[in-house]
């Protein structure tokens, strides 16, 4: 059986291995060369890498993040039975607090109530994950902020992973929160400020930051800074929906130029001991791209991408979820809402989930020569068996690739396809019996995932 969008949707709760290629064909495959230093290992990924991210207006609309809501608790463990669910984004910083009040779900005026909360601990429970907050810091009202930590706490308990103070706080002298002059000083006597308050009644509270859309320095200083934070975190788009730079083909490039970035990233977590997050990311911000962020080439993008952030010692991702900061459902999305009560698997989904299956144990070095072909590989080791991961993301040139390093014998197979690149529905993740090869051939526009054995 094909795991496909009709059978996430049916709830099928296992991947089989069966036969599933491309349908469609490219010009003559060109020879790529993989090989794997089994001797290196680039870092080990954690169990509970994967995440969701959810603006907190989500977490206002009743039943959504419920644990009766048995089709998107589903869709979330299917990820793995571990990962993290991170609550903010832009909302977060015009949302309030009230116990008992009416709940509202709006782009700048939601409220959290402590029904919704209970709620949403069903919802963590039933997955599994934990939990990252973001209070409100564009508003400033400590008290509230306060009151809001102390009731996330007692309800969520163990499942509270970290509390964040802003949102992009980078960014609040072009949202308006702050003034011009605002920046990195006046943002951590802020942070400092709104953890004295809530340790006061709360003295174990754990705390991450800076959060940061786009200011690397910020990372560097908070690392250095904040000896008691128990996370770093970051955001990251590879541009605004609005650019006309927003393609397929933009998408899918090797996004070299933001190397750098998170090289510093890693090497401030380093330096302070401290593991870091993704902790809200997706392909273009704004909600994404209609016809790119909702296609079939945004899985083949997000399976390379949560690999290229594990070889810069992230320690997880939070992938955006649903509704955005403008309240609509984002074309970005992992899994679908129709705003009716029926929710499926995304496009982008499949690149989650064949990353659930490949993404584990210890990440070791892979080197691809792929000759021109956009290709690129991964390799992971888990109890000594190796996942060998290659994407050819070239919309035009099929590959035929020879793993070197280690034993290509007999191998399981499982592959990432679609229709075409712009497909939103036909996407399927599936694979083939065991066997013996010794260069897999990968056609354009798909992903293979090599389980490789003695």
């Amino acid at each position: 059986m094909i795991l496909s969008r009709r059978t996430v949707m049916a709830g099928a709760t296992a991947l089989p291995f069966a036969a599933a290629l491309p349908c469609k064909s490219a010009r003559a495959a060109s020879s790529v060369t993989v090989t794997v230093d089994a001797g290196k290992v680039l870092a080990t990924i954690p169990a509970d890498y994967m995440g969701l991210g959810f603006e907190i207006s989500s977490v206002a609309v009743p039943g959504l993040l419920a644990a009766t809501n048995h089709a998107y608790v589903k869709l979330v463990r299917d990820l793995g039975h571990q990962g993290v669910i991170r609550i903010g984004g832009n909302t977060a910083d015009f949302a309030r607090y009230d116990a008992n009040g009416q709940a509202v779900s709006a782009p700048k005026a939601s409220v959290v109530t402590q029904a919704n909360l209970r709620e949403l601990k069903t919802f963590v429970d039933a997955v599994g994950w934990k939990l990252i907050w973001g209070l409100n810091l564009g508003d400033d009202k400590l008290d509230n902020a306060v009151e809001e930590a102390r009731a996330v706490s007692n309800i969520m308990g163990d499942k509270l992973l970290a509390l964040e103070i802003g949102n992009e706080p980078d960014l609040f002298p072009r949202s308006g929160h702050r003034g011009a002059d605002y920046g990195y000083p006046a943002w951590f006597a802020d942070y400092r400020r709104y953890k004295a308050a809530i340790r006061a009644v709360l003295p174990h509270a754990p705390f991450a930051g800076p959060d940061l859309a786009g200011a690397t320095d910020w990372m560097e200083q908070f690392a250095r800074d904040e000896h008691d934070a128990v996370l770093l975190t970051a955001h990251h788009y590879i541009t605004g929906q609005a650019n006309p730079a927003a393609t397929i083909e933009t998408m899918l490039a090797n996004n070299v130029k933001y190397d750098p970035v998170l090289a510093r990233f890693q090497a401030a977590a380093q330096s302070a001991g401290k593991p870091w997050r993704m902790c809200e990311t997706a392909s273009f911000s704004g909600g994404g791209k209609e016809g790119v962020s909702d296609t079939y080439a945004a899985s083949l993008w997000a399976l390379d991408y949560l690999f290229v952030l594990a070889e810069h010692g992230c320690a997880g991702v939070n992938m955006e979820t649903g509704v955005n900061h403008l309240g609509w459902i984002s074309h970005y999305t992992p899994i679908s809402d129709d705003l009716k009560g029926h929710y499926g698997a995304a496009p982008e989904y499949y690149g989650l989930l064949a990353f659930a299956h490949a993404g584990k144990g210890e990440l070791i070095a892979a080197a691809c020569e792929a000759g021109g072909i956009n290709c690129t590989a991964y390799a992971t080791r888990q109890n000594g068996r190796f996942c060998i991961v290659l994407i050819n993301k070239d919309q035009s040139q099929n590959a035929d690739i020879a793993i070197k390093g280690v034993t290509a014998g007999h191998a399981e197979v499982m592959r990432l396809t679609g229709p075409s690149l712009t497909a939103k529905d036909g996407v399927q993740l599936g694979g083939s019996k065991r066997e013996t090869i010794n260069t897999l051939h990968v056609p354009a526009a798909s992903a293979a995932l090599v389980w490789l054995s003695a």
